[in-house]
């Protein structure tokens, strides 16, 4: 059965029409030629995501609440682009120990060029797509693309033809990093990796995920602020408290909590989301998955 699509008609509405559109709208512009900057430079489009929590719900013609100004749009706007980089202070250092766990465990067992093996991943695994993936990402077949490991690697040796795993780590993704965690074949593989983080080996397949998704979000500059999560973190019986709304970002910042009171205690990055929040008192909290006196709970390690 086919689908009947509509037609899509709106115009495209020059800056100047999008500032008077959202004045008609009901929101206070207190200085236009500054608004008119930033509908230049990030976009009525982008902007609109910050909207939405301001406008009254269910009305076709997205009126604001009374009294909400563009100077307080804005100021989470900004809040949401901090918080993106704290998060990926984070997440550089998360993403480089977990490609480094899993391939210093998998190597010392089986080898420097284990992941050559099918017979290490399940067998519903593409194993063929990863190794697609290997050569893009080393440049086996286009010198233009490698680095120069890999390209002291291809000119010195053969075989086997592509290079040892500790190469190959800093070639890929946490995405494809994550993939190759959860479809390894022995469970004992995956709990030697996963006790390195003292978590069960699902839960651990399950917070790659979603970390993953976190960090391509920041990466897209997506909006961090108000949103539900869709990937979500599998609840661990230890933390669960921490992940009753795990759609919530609170869920997502207790992840990057755990494994950096692993990897680097002493980066203090929870005391920095702290600051952050507490610098941005009209944020409310609640939107994010946050309660009251949150950083009190030992859980977070915030001493005063």
């Amino acid at each position: 059965m086919s689908k009947d699509y509509q037609f899509y008609g709106k115009p495209a509405l020059n800056i100047d029409q999008q500032l008077e559109l959202i004045i008609k709208q009901g929101l206070i512009v207190k200085n236009p030629e500054r608004v008119l900057h930033y509908l230049r430079f990030i976009g009525y489009h982008r902007l609109s995501g910050y909207f939405r929590t301001f406008q009254i719900q269910n009305t076709p013609e997205h009126i604001f609440k009374k009294g909400t100004t563009f100077d307080s749009i804005i100021s989470i706007y900004i809040f949401d682009r901090k918080l993106r980089l704290l998060i990926m202070d984070a997440v550089e250092r998360i993403e480089v120990a977990v490609r480094t766990t899993i391939s210093s465990s998998m190597g010392e067992k089986y080898g420097p060029h284990w992941y050559l093996e099918q017979m290490l991943f399940k067998s519903k695994f593409n194993h063929k797509d990863l190794i697609k993936t290997i050569e893009r990402e080393t440049g086996f077949n286009n010198r233009k693309k490698q680095n120069k490991s890999c390209s002291n690697y291809f000119k010195n040796f053969s075989k086997p033809y592509l290079p040892p795993v500790w190469i190959v780590a800093e070639a890929l993704s946490i995405g494809a990093w994550s993939n190759i965690f959860s479809n390894l074949r022995s469970r004992k593989d995956r709990r030697q990796i996963s006790d390195q983080y003292y978590l069960h080996y699902n839960i651990m397949s399950s917070w790659l995920h979603s970390f993953t998704y976190l960090r391509n979000l920041c990466a897209r500059h997506s909006r961090i602020w108000n949103r539900k999560f869709t990937v979500k973190p599998k609840v661990a019986n230890k933390f669960k408290e921490h992940f009753q709304n795990n759609t919530s970002f609170y869920a997502q910042a207790a992840v990057l909590n755990v494994f950096l009171s692993v990897i680097a205690d002493g980066s203090r990055w929870q005391y920095r989301l702290l600051e952050l929040l507490d610098n941005n008192p009209d944020i409310q909290l609640e939107k994010m998955g946050f309660f009251k006196n949150w950083h009190n709970d030992p859980f977070w390690r915030i001493f005063k």
